[in-house]
């Protein structure tokens, strides 16, 4: 199948597929996502191996060793054209690991949507390598849709965008995509920041037991407000400050929200998974789909 055009400012989004049916739901929000931006879709299957190595092509009467490479991205882009039919949609087929493809496809994108397979609750709760090591590398947005939280785009208003607000501040490029996001679906922005009072200094001067605590509070208060000085009065913006781990408290907000949004340093003179705990976390174990976006160090 034909690559699509490079034109700027039109960079397409692209979802990774996998013959699953995971996968395919992540079209589908892909094909939502896409239409809502106005850019092209790019179905990208990435194998080493000609045929297709899972267990079944979901959807499709076939065994899976009849199952090629052409048959997974033709599955994949006849549903994102059902779902949308004047979507600009595209496919391609990499003989390579699918991190490093995707990752590459990355370069070119406006965001990367992956899905997670899952057999049972408990693996459902865990995070595929593919989708970790693209998110923790890739050089744009990468969200990742996992059991049944993947198919939240066009589920209306109600379903907000809950961003977690950092040390970057107003420069954060996470709090920019939250943005966006909020903006194209219609939907409240829900900025949140985490506070901790460390425990020795509540307990070093007991009659002062709540003032450290307050102070901290404060802190984050003021920290959230100055990072959301630059966000447009027609979004709907939340804020909230709450005491707590900053992954306990992102994931107790993702409860019923439409998408998470958190970012993830990128240091080049570091080796290894370029994620920190927080995003780590997350990606685990949210409720909903999360946005990793890359902030520079």
């Amino acid at each position: 199948m034909a690559a699509l055009a490079r034109e700027p400012g039109r960079r397409p989004l692209v979802v990774g597929v996998d013959g699953s049916e995971p996968s395919l739901r992540a079209v589908d929000w892909a094909a939502d996502e896409a239409t809502l931006r106005g850019v092209p879709l790019r179905v990208v299957y990435a194998s080493l191996w000609e045929r297709y190595e899972g267990t079944a092509l979901a959807g499709e009467h076939k065994p899976f060793e009849e199952v090629r490479a052409e048959d997974i991205v033709a599955v994949a882009r006849r549903r994102a054209l059902r779902r949308h039919p004047d979507l600009e949609v595209a496919a391609e087929i990499l003989a390579e690991e699918p991190e490093y493809a995707l990752v590459r496809q990355g370069r070119d994108a406006s965001a990367l949507v992956l899905g997670t397979r899952g057999r049972g609750d408990f693996v459902e709760m865990l995070l595929g390598s593919v989708s970790l090591a693209v998110a923790a590398y890739a050089e744009c947005p990468v969200i990742v849709l996992r059991g049944g939280h993947d198919n939240q785009v066009g589920a209306g208003p109600a379903r907000r965008v809950v961003v977690g607000v950092g040390e970057t501040g107003k420069s954060s490029a996470a709090l920019r995509f939250a943005e966006e996001e909020a903006r194209l679906r219609r939907a409240p922005l829900d900025a949140v920041r985490a506070w901790r009072c460390p425990a020795h200094e509540s307990v070093d001067h007991p009659l002062l037991a709540g003032e450290p605590a307050r102070l901290h509070e404060e802190q984050a208060v003021t920290t959230l407000g100055e990072a959301l000085e630059d966000v447009p009065a027609d979004i709907g913006l939340r804020r909230r400050t709450v005491e707590g781990p900053t992954r306990h408290v992102l994931l107790g907000a993702s409860q019923d929200a439409g998408l998470l949004v958190v970012g993830a340093r990128r240091d080049r003179r570091r080796f290894g998974l370029q994620l920190g705990r927080v995003a780590h976390g997350v990606l685990h174990h949210a409720s909903c789909p999360v946005a990793v976006v890359p902030e520079p160090a």
